[in-house]
């Protein structure tokens, strides 16, 4: 099975939001043949809890994170996974040492895969190893996207409502990232926008 791993840097606001939210999105398509996603910190608060606003901001979403605890990043995992998404550039920047081809920004790899040919069929391991790869090839031909919006902000410190935008914005992205991965739910076809 294939492995995607989510990146922040304490692992207790941003990063087990969007593991939760992308694992929904991607259970949504692929059912029991969904990738792991898991979620790991560059300064991970090891065995922390997520926050009370990213647990209550999450479960507005539908995402319950409740039982989380955050982990440091293990180079290991990193190299493991076939996916790996950064909430900021600081965090790509860190992991790129490690794994450069498989390695993206949340927002950079979703603009990526809208650049490129919707998905085709096939299983879903190897969809999304062919989906990696040919966004790995778009972003060395030079496809820039959005440079100057690749981060997902740190909540840590704020209040309830910036958590609550935040669990939004990723939601909608970790939505596209599986629309590109692996082809838009038939929820979400009615809401595409040409």
């Amino acid at each position: 099975m294939a492995r995607v791993l989510v990146v922040c840097t304490g692992n207790v606001c941003r990063s087990p939001i969007a593991e939760g939210l992308l694992r929904a999105a991607l259970e949504v398509r692929l059912g029991d043949q969904a990738p792991s996603v898991a979620s790991a910190g560059t300064m991970g608060w090891e065995g922390s809890g997520a926050t009370p606003e990213a647990i209550e901001a999450a479960a507005e979403r539908g995402v319950d994170i409740a039982a989380h605890r955050a982990r440091g990043l293990r180079s290991q995992e990193v190299l493991a996974a076939d996916l790996v998404v950064a909430m900021a550039q600081e965090h790509a920047d860190v992991l790129r040492n490690l794994s450069p081809a498989s390695t993206f920004t949340l927002k950079g790899l979703a603009r990526l895969l809208e650049a490129m040919p919707r998905p085709g069929l096939g299983q879903p391991d190897e969809v999304l190893t062919s989906r990696v790869a040919g966004a790995d090839d778009l972003r060395h031909r030079g496809f820039e996207g959005n440079p100057h919006d690749e981060d997902i902000m740190d909540p840590l410190g704020m209040p309830l409502d910036t958590y609550r935008a935040i669990a939004w914005e990723l939601d909608e992205w970790c939505g596209r990232l599986a629309d590109g991965l692996f082809g838009r739910h038939p929820a979400r076809m009615g809401s595409e926008v040409d």
